[in-house]
């Protein structure tokens, strides 16, 4: 193990390489050219104190603010993030993808349990800016400021739901006890009230694609099919644009079991979920997101919870708003979809059904912690890439997808290796996280950086144990977690460009950036280990440059040799992280030391 120590110290040295050019201006460049920061903004950085409580009086169940409960607003606002680009920007990124940004719905309260939306999936007015995040003119700024700096900005956006108002009568909406079971079509279909069982919407003749028009939903009426669905007095008008209010507008067939029909007509978890069958509300969504693109400039939509939206709406959705994109001088728009799917043949699948330009790359995330964490045999990789050619345009779309190792709702790469590894020393655990995101880094695909992982946070479980804030904690939790590579105390502000993850990270991005091939060359897998840890080397090749880039990860603990078959463009081996032998030709001979990872140019 004394090899880690050596590489533990190599990573503390580390520092970016500075670009003689910086990447192309952010409404030309191509989304393969990018690296991506995910934040959760309310964990981010508080700019502004007047704002923590979204200017609402009274405790918690009132304003949502409470930053000693992990569940609750914290306080981050636009006008803190806007205070840290330069921070965001020294890490080679390139585009920020923050969470929904609407208004929501301050709390939930189930069983005497409360929570806060400060995570934006709760949504109310779709058309303005959350107060507790800094209302409209802070996210004006911000994303001004923002492509000022060369940097795009991608908005999380949500199609399937808006915030828990809707209730019904037949169960509490309020209880886990008493819940509201899906409802299915065939045992309640539109044309049937389920009280009674009487004949109901005659003329409605269901919500198949042949039938998705005015006319047809004209004669659905009667919305007691499946539950008796009603909006509470006090919250009647509290949903923006004023047609989200009528619950005609939504299934209420209860709550999804996320399989089979209920996957797309069922509440995600009592939220109320729109009928995005209805050509109404496909206009009104649509309207309401070409608002943000035409107000605020914003550079693309992350989809959340595509694949429980029903495909007909992606096809009429995509096509239009990337048409009004490019009409507002915004050619290279971007759309990614969340498909919580780990198979690479599913996310395939569905980005064809869906028709999405690209979809969130489960299939890395899943690599990682399995190969790094769990010991899993290299041939997951080998699996990944061999399924790109199932994408709808193949190589071109794998260049598209956004990949991740972390995330707000997965948790952290850090945290799922140390669940796996209780005993692990901490320099073991961050070699295999430096690791992991140069895997992410260097294969296809567009690097996507959740906030916090560069500064060592590690967590305890997945969504909201998994949104630390960036700047001092009042959360008991959040201050007594580990952290790898700590720079100063714990309970203060996590921004150190210092910080040995950040350095490794940043140096990763220089590298991609100085090589176009690295970002949009094709993938040709060269070996990989068939049993346990070991080597896994992978070539991108760019033949528009003659160049090839070799890309040899060791998940192993001690150093690993290997003579590699590298036929392809280029005569003569260049170093561009770690040691690269000078030898010339396709044959050819590498070492990388444990847990570690070498980046070589043949040109």
């Amino acid at each position: 193990m004394s090899r880690l120590l050596t590489t533990a110290a190599t990573l503390l040295a580390l520092a970016a390489p500075a670009l003689a050019d910086g990447p192309a201006p952010y409404r030309e460049r191509p989304f393969a050219d990018d690296v991506v920061y995910f934040v959760v903004t309310d964990r981010m950085a508080n700019g502004d104190v007047s704002n923590d409580k979204g200017g609402l009086t009274g405790g918690p169940e009132q304003t949502g603010y409470d930053p000693t409960d992990i569940g609750m607003f914290h306080g981050g606002d636009f006008q803190g993030l806007t205070q840290k680009l330069d921070y965001i920007q020294g890490l080679g990124v390139t585009a920020i993808w923050v969470t929904p940004p609407v208004v929501n719905k301050v709390v939930h309260k189930y069983d005497g349990g409360l929570s806060a939306g400060y995570h934006g999936y709760w949504g109310l007015d779709f058309l303005n800016v959350d107060p507790h995040l800094g209302g409209n003119a802070a996210f004006k700024a911000f994303v001004d400021a923002a492509h000022a700096r060369n940097i795009k900005i991608i908005m999380d956006i949500v199609v399937n739901h808006t915030g828990d108002v809707i209730q019904y009568r037949e169960c509490d909406g309020t209880s886990m006890s008493k819940p509201c079971p899906y409802r299915s079509k065939g045992d309640y279909p539109t044309t049937r009230r389920a009280s009674d069982g009487a004949a109901i919407n005659p003329g409605f003749k269901g919500d198949g694609t042949a039938h998705q028009t005015v006319p047809n939903y004209a004669a659905l009426t009667d919305i007691t099919y499946a539950y008796s669905p009603y909006v509470p007095a006090a919250e009647a008008n509290v949903k923006n644009p004023a047609w989200m209010n009528d619950p005609r507008h939504y299934h209420n067939r209860g709550d999804s079991h996320f399989s089979g029909e209920d996957s797309i007509f069922g509440d995600f978890s009592r939220l109320d979920d729109l009928y995005t069958e209805q050509p109404a509300v496909v206009d009104g969504l649509i309207d309401i997101y070409k608002h943000w693109i035409k107000e605020y400039g914003i550079d693309g939509y992350r989809l959340d919870t595509a694949k429980h939206v029903n495909p007909e709406f992606w096809h009429r959705f995509v096509p239009e708003i990337t048409a009004f994109a490019k009409a507002q001088g915004i050619p290279n728009f971007i759309i990614f979809g969340e498909v919580a799917n780990e198979k690479p043949a599913d996310l395939a699948a569905y980005t064809d059904i869906l028709g999405l330009p690209s979809v969130l790359d489960f299939g890395v995330a899943v690599a990682a912690r399995d190969t790094l964490g769990m010991g899993a045999d290299l041939d997951l990789w080998d699996g990944l890439f061999r399924a790109d050619r199932l994408y709808p345009a193949g190589d071109d779309t794998a260049r598209q997808l956004a990949t991740f190792i972390s995330n707000h709702d997965q948790g952290r790469l850090a945290f799922k290796i140390r669940k796996a590894n209780p005993t692990m020393k901490a320099e073991e655990l961050q070699a295999r996280v430096v690791l992991g995101h140069a895997m992410m880094f260097f294969s296809r695909g567009v690097p996507t950086l959740y906030y916090g992982d560069e500064q060592g946070f590690v967590g305890l479980g997945d969504d909201k144990a998994s949104r630390q804030p960036m700047f001092a904690s009042a959360s008991k939790q959040f201050n007594t977690e580990e952290r790898l590579g700590t720079i100063g105390p714990r309970t203060g502000d996590a921004f150190q460009p210092g910080h040995s993850l950040y350095r490794a990270f940043a140096a990763m991005a220089a590298i991609r950036q100085a090589h176009p091939g690295l970002r949009q060359g094709r993938t040709v897998m060269r070996y990989f280990e068939r049993k346990g840890p070991g080597l896994l080397a992978f070539s991108r090749i760019d033949d528009a440059r003659g160049e090839q880039f070799l890309i040899v990860a060791n998940t192993d603990t001690k150093p690993r040799s290997l003579n590699l078959d590298t036929e392809g463009p280029g005569t003569t081996w260049t170093a561009l992280h770690g040691a690269c032998a000078a030898g010339q030709g396709s044959a050819y001979s590498v070492t990388v030391p444990a847990l570690d990872y070498i980046v070589c140019r043949k040109g």
